[in-house]
């Protein structure tokens, strides 16, 4: 009993509330992110059959397959499905299962993030750190979502959570610790995880204890552990034939690192991706340029509180520019206001793939930057300099606040210019507080830190209470100009294309989130799961234990519905857009032959109408075209409902 009210008291030197305030802020997180979570189905339909595949076959779970006779990867290293895959074996395949994962890394986040702000800043610094994170539109969705960037992020701070300590100490254990921690972040998404490295070596080279010489040494050997914890896998899997495991997904080579340094790499930065289906080179995924992380796609994610965070950061950075060089509130704001424009920037810039959901990456380091300087500018708050830094902020989040509730006119109206009035009394509010006692000034500060959340806040419930699905999904209600929303595919094209997924049918006989199912092709079956309706899985599970796979069809997203709703793998013909090289039409001929495929499931990306050939990907294979035009032509096409099947075992 002892040992549990020393548990919930805390630590001897924090104030009687910080425990129990910081226990509210994980719970209420935890409720925010779990709750509703079954109502999104199989959410990105194209991980969760992957992890379907990973939860019956060790082969599929290790690779990373699409599906467990290990046809194809994902276009992705597959630590995320590691953790869902897992889940699923002990828990079954439901959407929980897959889900929960995510959900909890959010709410861990949240925690770890409060633990390193705090250690420098104090408690109120990390809880605000942690509040404005949890709050954050993109972080409800993503921590409610199975791609890998939950996984991604909660590693990320968990590498800056070591730099803290490496800094602290100058252990070098630490600094290994930081490199194995971005290393199996790569692990999850890739060179996005390696974005913070810059900075976190500038930060230890800066601000480390020990002598220069020994921080360039301690430096390498972090190096060394983020090379190993993320190169061992990619020695495995280039060095294991290619005969004996799966095609690697989104390479046109069969190569991980062709998919590192090409499609999930420089590709995004210059939009050289071969194999790309949309977008492009000059814009085609937006506009790029300063303004990208404010604009109708990306303002209501993630921008809240951008305008402050950077307002935060100068005056953070001015405060600290004589301190020594070892001081540890101008390396905390170089660690987490580096993190902030180094990613910010990249992302702004990058012309190739970038979706909305990407800036998930920028709310801790947002969250830390934000909380940090609010600590800040109260210990200064007797100082007309600091409380003119501090109003400003507030006025001008309560303003940028009352920009993006207009931007969703049908969105909680009424909030919109209580924001903007409150946020601007409180901003003169704190322009007084110079010559206040702390009584007075705590709950206009208090005050202030409500309304600069409001916003989000708003969007966040909105995010939590919508069921999301398909591989482009956007936080927060539809607004003029963005990509996602209510009736975009960020919330789903609903299973008929009417909007967000509200009422959809249990994982199982979940239909999906399809505009009118697989036959459109396109882009609405590139970036939503497939329609399986009753009678298709009655027909597929139609003597399934006979072959290896029991249908194909072009694209990962096309194949997914089908085998999660059978429990069976279908090939994912071309990966995840079609346009793959794999199998080729020799090779799926050979299939045929040994009767290993039953069905061919007609329409998909790039297969053309009438499943003939189509327009391909940007330089990539036309396999998915070819087999589906040679299938059209040598076997007989039924219809069940309004899919096209064709039966490989009848020509």
């Amino acid at each position: 009993m002892t040992r549990v009210r020393g548990w919930l008291r805390g630590r001897a030197d924090d104030a009687a509330w910080v425990r129990p305030v910081l226990l509210a802020l994980l719970l209420a997180t935890a409720v925010l992110y779990l709750w509703g979570l079954g109502a999104s189905g199989w959410a990105n339909s194209f991980y969760a059959a992957a992890a379907q595949a990973g939860s019956q076959s060790w082969t599929a779970f290790f690779f990373g397959s699409s599906d467990a006779a290990n046809s194809i990867t994902v276009d992705k290293t597959p630590a995320s499905l590691w953790a869902m895959a897992l889940s699923a074996r002990l828990f079954g395949v439901n959407a929980w299962s897959l889900l929960a994962p995510q959900a909890l890394m959010g709410v861990a986040t949240v925690g770890l993030l409060y633990a390193t702000v705090r250690r420098w800043y104090g408690p109120a610094a990390g809880l605000i750190a942690g509040a404005a994170t949890a709050l954050t539109p993109v972080a409800v969705l993503m921590f409610r979502f199975n791609n890998p960037d939950a996984l991604l992020v909660l590693l990320m701070v968990a590498g800056a959570y070591a730099i803290v300590r490496a800094v602290e100490s100058g252990a070098t254990k630490w600094l290994v610790w930081a490199g194995v921690f971005v290393g199996f972040g790569f692990l999850a998404k890739m060179l996005q995880a390696l974005l913070v490295v810059p900075v976190f070596a500038l930060v230890y080279l800066v601000a480390g204890p020990p002598k220069l010489g020994r921080r360039v040494w301690q430096l390498l050997l972090a190096a060394v552990a983020l090379v190993a914890s993320a190169g061992w896998y990619v020695a495995v899997v280039e060095l294991v034939p290619a005969s004996m495991r799966p095609y690697i997904g989104g390479s046109q080579n069969n190569s991980l690192l062709e998919l590192t340094l090409g499609y999930n790499g420089l590709g995004r930065l210059n939009g050289n991706e071969v194999g790309s289906v949309g977008g492009g080179q000059g814009g085609g995924w937006g506009e790029t340029g300063w303004t990208r992380m404010f604009d109708a796609g990306q303002g209501g994610q993630i921008a809240w509180l951008l305008p402050a965070a950077l307002i935060l950061l100068v005056a953070g950075l001015v405060v600290t520019a004589r301190t020594a060089r070892t001081d540890r509130t101008r390396a905390g704001f170089v660690l987490w206001g580096g993190w902030l424009l180094v990613t910010a920037g990249v992302f702004s810039f990058m012309a190739g793939i970038f979706h909305a959901y990407y800036t998930v990456a920028l709310a801790p380091a947002v969250g830390a930057v934000t909380g940090m300087g609010a600590a800040m500018l109260w210990r200064r708050r007797t100082d007309p300099r600091a409380a003119l830094v501090g109003a400003t902020a507030v006025a001008v989040t309560g303003w940028w606040s009352f920009e993006l509730l207009g931007r969703s006119d049908t969105f909680v109206p009424w909030l919109r210019w209580p924001v903007l009035v409150i946020g601007l009394l409180t901003a003169a509010g704190l322009l007084v507080t110079v010559r206040l006692p702390a009584r007075v000034a705590g709950p206009i500060a208090a005050a202030a830190l409500v309304v600069v959340l409001a916003g989000p806040a708003a969007y966040a419930i909105d995010t939590a209470a919508t069921p999301h699905g398909g591989s482009i999904p956007s936080a927060g209600p539809a607004v003029a100009g963005g990509f996602g929303g209510r009736g975009g595919p960020g919330r789903g094209f609903g299973p008929y294309g009417t909007g967000a997924l509200r009422g959809m049918p249990q994982p199982g006989e979940w239909r999906g989130a399809t505009a009118r199912g697989p036959r459109g092709g396109g882009m609405s079956g590139l970036i939503n799961g497939s329609t399986a309706s009753a009678d298709m899985v009655a027909l597929l599970k139609r003597d399934a234990a006979a072959y290896t796979w029991v249908a194909a069809a072009i694209g990962s997203q096309n194949a997914s519905g089908y085998q999660l709703a059978t429990g069976a793998p279908v090939m994912a013909v071309g990966g995840f857009n079609g346009s793959d090289p794999s199998p080729t039409l020799a090779r799926f001929q050979k299939y045929v032959a040994e009767r290993k495929i039953h069905y061919f499931i007609g329409g998909g990306p790039g297969a053309g109408p009438g499943g003939g050939p189509g327009r391909g990907a940007r330089g990539g294979s036309n396999a998915g075209a070819e087999i589906s035009a040679w299938v059209e032509a040598t076997f007989t096409a039924t219809t069940v409902g309004d899919v096209t099947v064709y039966d490989l075992t009848s020509p």
